[in-house]
């Protein structure tokens, strides 16, 4: 058959364990993937299962663009359109269609004889299944096809295929320019939304660029500005700065500590610990042996929220009397209204660095961090209580007592090179 299929696209006619393509609106990675898939079930017989993480119902597959596809092609005649699965009349190939999140033994089991399996949306794959359906894939000479329009570049699907891509891996950026037939009507929008859209939104839809955080996420601009920035970076811990610890308490939830070092204005966050689970002496531990840039630490103090100065029944004291035995020095965070606390952290946000290593995971709390939306106003008055809500405390905390970090033991204002900021 000749077909018409993006050159870029070219690489799903030879052999790879991994086909993968991202990329923004318009640049017809879906339609070329199911064309190539088309042509492949009508060469030889093959199972071919089409999944994305969350499918309720055929209307959310693949499946119309498929049909679509064969009707275009004008192979009609040759496959059976099924509500649930479409069929090779010729030599039995079939497509099935099913969501990740829905697996069962059951289906998982009924995977293992898939020739191919197409991840559609796959930005929304979780590690979770990625880890059930790969290994599940394997027969041999099996392929893993994926397409996908990035989101943040720590989603599971773009570390595993991007990031860090495995062996036996073909991955292509493919934008509206790699399309020969992009149509007039959405290059009108692109110029439009190009004129209109913030530059990291248009990056995004249009250039298949990560986003600085989700969409909706209450630190969305302050992150914008500091990817930009270029504030989340190599940032050098000096053993002549005092290192201030701020916790977010938590026991039965995650417990987060950032460590912070404070130079005129500016807020190097160093260090970034958390865990579930652990009693304080463990943290203290950890803190004590910690060396960073071999260098060791030269402790300010210990910054807790108002609830570790309350005492918890299980011990008879309270947090911060537990960490003054153990030899810090603590002092609490003034107590203030979330959302103030919020408005407070966006007006620090410019003055803080990140360390790139050190704080990942800070950082993606800060790029999740959402507001609880109401079903019945639309609207978000509180935080999301989520995994990612514990670092994003932490920082809330570290930027209320900003003003207070000192070095004072030098008797004065340092001068100290600053990172950049002005």
């Amino acid at each position: 058959m000749n077909i018409e299929c993006p050159e870029k696209l070219h690489f799903l006619f030879t052999p790879a364990r991994y086909k993968v393509a991202r990329g923004g609106r318009g640049s017809g990675k879906s339609w070329g993937f199911a064309r190539a898939l088309i042509v492949r079930a009508l060469q030889k017989t093959t199972r071919i299962l089409c999944t994305r993480e969350v499918q309720k119902s055929i209307q959310q597959s693949v499946h119309q663009l498929l049909s679509d596809q064969i009707a275009s092609l004008g192979v009609a005649e040759k496959f059976e359109v099924l509500d649930k699965e479409i069929r090779c009349l010729t030599n039995g190939s079939c497509f099935y269609f099913a969501g990740l999140s829905d697996v069962t033994a059951t289906t998982l089991k009924s995977f293992e004889g898939v020739d191919i399996c197409w991840c559609e949306e796959a930005q929304a794959i979780t590690e979770k299944s990625w880890k059930t359906l790969v290994p599940t894939i394997r027969k041999a000479g099996s392929e893993i096809w994926v397409t996908y329009n990035p989101e943040l570049e720590t989603d599971p699907t773009h570390e595993r295929f991007v990031t860090n891509p495995p062996p036996d891996c073909v991955s292509v950026l493919m934008n509206y320019s790699d399309n020969p037939w992009f149509p007039d009507v959405l290059e009108q929008e692109r110029l439009h939304a190009k004129a209109t859209m913030r530059p990291e939104d248009y990056g995004h839809v249009w250039e298949g660029q990560c986003k600085p955080a989700v969409e909706g996420a209450i630190y969305f601009e302050a992150m914008s500005a500091t990817v930009a920035a270029g504030r989340i970076r190599e940032v050098p811990h000096d053993g002549s700065l005092k290192t201030h610890v701020i916790f977010d308490l938590g026991m039965a939830d995650s417990m987060t500590l950032i460590l912070v070092q404070k130079v005129a204005s500016e807020l190097r966050v160093i260090h970034y610990i958390e865990g579930t689970q652990r009693i304080l002496a463990d943290y203290s531990q950890e803190l004590r042996s910690l060396r960073l840039d071999d260098q060791p630490m030269n402790w300010g103090s210990v910054y807790l929220p108002h609830d570790g100065f309350h005492t918890r029944h299980q011990t008879g004291k309270d947090d911060a009397t537990v960490l003054r035995g153990l030899g810090w020095t603590v002092a609490q965070i003034p107590n203030m209204a979330v959302n103030t606390g919020i408005d407070r952290a966006r007006e620090v946000f410019p003055r803080v660095y990140f360390h790139k290593a050190r704080t990942e995971r800070l950082v993606e709390c800060l790029k999740r961090y959402r507001w609880n939306i109401s079903q019945k106003t639309g609207e978000g008055a509180h935080p999301l209580h989520d995994q990612y809500s514990h670092g994003a405390d932490a920082f809330r905390y570290m930027a209320i007592v900003a003003d207070q970090l000192s070095n004072e033991e030098w008797g004065g204002t340092l001068n100290m090179p600053r990172l950049g900021y002005a």
